[in-house]
């Protein structure tokens, strides 16, 4: 993984690792690996010190973004979630667009196989014969 390189300024660098952190917390949880993270969970993944790592989940828990559990470990809020959604469809909006060509996510061709055939050839792409005649 590249290493992470932090704005110079306090005040661009608080904004950095409060994307950074939102936007790992809701992958974390995104992909079923649990609901809470701690500073260990944020050194390991981005590279942060354990004990710079807890200024900021601190930070983000003033803000009303994320929560401490019982166990000392720190949850997404609803808001928390929601911005943390907002910071990651933004980092990963390249990759998860459509190619030049390719149709949306919205196409008819996501709900039918013969829509499916019919979206490839007006793009005039070969349509697999999968009747196997």
């Amino acid at each position: 993984m590249d290493e992470l390189h932090e704005p110079k300024s306090e005040a661009l660098r608080a904004l950095f690792w409060r994307d950074e952190i939102l936007q790992l917390m809701f992958w974390v949880k995104g992909e079923g690996f649990g609901d809470a993270v701690d500073a260990e969970l944020l050194e390991r993944f981005l590279g942060v010190r354990a004990e710079v790592g807890l200024t900021y989940l601190d930070r983000l828990g003033d803000e009303g973004l994320i929560e401490r559990d019982a166990t000392g470990r720190y949850r997404l809020t609803p808001t928390g979630h929601e911005q943390g959604a907002r910071v990651f469809a933004a980092e990963f909006a390249e990759i998860t667009q459509p190619g030049h060509g390719e149709c949306g996510p919205d196409c008819w061709c996501h709900m039918s196989a013969d829509e499916a055939e019919a979206c490839l050839a007006e793009r005039g792409q070969p349509v697999d014969n999968r009747s196997g005649s």
